[in-house]
């Protein structure tokens, strides 16, 4: 049960409601209802929590299954592992997902405030048993480095607010490094943004322009943030399809995390 923000009435979710909310607004990859359960979560809340994902999940599935594709197109139900930092959950969850036989899967769960390193070890846990052959989304993650290690452990697909927000608060991703525009150090370099990637917005406009547009709080500075930094996730995730595909993938991943890394 939600209440609204705007006035206060009551909304009830299901699975089945979810479902149909999602075909509804055309939704291609459509989720399954789970709870995300926060970290740290003690043992007995996270195994509550998974149990209780699995059986709205099989729930969506019934709803989902009873329902046709809107608009002509495919719709796709993706189910989600949980199961917190606990090996058992995690293992149990990703073969529990597995035998629903989904076009694709999700990892859930992780980048909530864990440790990298242990969110690295689950989702590799979860790759490991998750089919090779189906799109694995790993949800809400997040920085370069963070993606360029997801693949390397065989994940497919991400999203994350991290390229808009971040560049809402002037920090930029670019083919040399991080970028804070406020910092005066770019108060007058007219060099363009990023000349690394295919981008209009990051090859027309300096990083003295833009910070300009940030120091004076005009919204078409956090606009030119945001599309550069999309247009930098995209080059990023390109850039690894190439490297994958000319067999270098591990030693380009090594030298660019260091790289995008680098505080400029």
């Amino acid at each position: 049960m939600f209440q609204s923000h705007i006035d206060g009435s009551k909304h009830l979710f299901t699975p089945e409601h979810v479902m149909d909310i999602q075909r509804t607004i055309g939704g291609d990859i459509i989720m399954a209802f789970d709870e995300c359960p926060p970290y740290p979560s003690d043992y007995a809340y996270a195994k509550n929590s998974m149990e209780l994902t699995h059986r709205w999940l099989n729930r969506c599935f019934e709803r989902f299954e009873t329902t046709p594709d809107r608009y002509g197109y495919s719709q796709n139900l993706f189910p989600i592992v949980q199961g917190s930092t606990y090996k058992d959950l995690r293992t149990a969850s990703a073969e529990f997902v597995s035998s629903k036989n989904a076009v694709g899967n999700a990892i859930g769960g992780l980048s909530v405030g864990e440790p990298t390193d242990m969110m690295y070890e689950f989702t590799e846990l979860c790759c490991d048993i998750l089919p090779v052959q189906k799109p694995r989304y790993l949800m809400g993650v997040g920085t370069p480095w963070n993606i360029l290690e997801g693949i390397a452990l065989g994940i497919d697909m991400f999203d994350c607010v991290m390229p808009t927000r971040n560049g809402r608060n002037a920090m930029l991703f670019t083919t040399k490094g991080i970028i804070n525009i406020d910092n005066k150090k770019w108060e007058k370099d007219f060099s363009v943004i990023d000349d690394g990637i295919d981008c209009a917005m990051s090859n027309y406009y300096s990083k003295a322009y833009l910070r300009h547009l940030m120091k004076s709080k005009e919204y078409l500075g956090l606009t030119i943030a945001s599309v550069h930094n999309l247009a930098f996730y995209m080059w990023l995730v390109a850039e690894a399809r190439k490297h994958i595909m000319a067999g270098d993938f591990t030693s380009w991943k090594a030298d660019m995390v260091l790289q995008l890394q680098t505080r400029l």
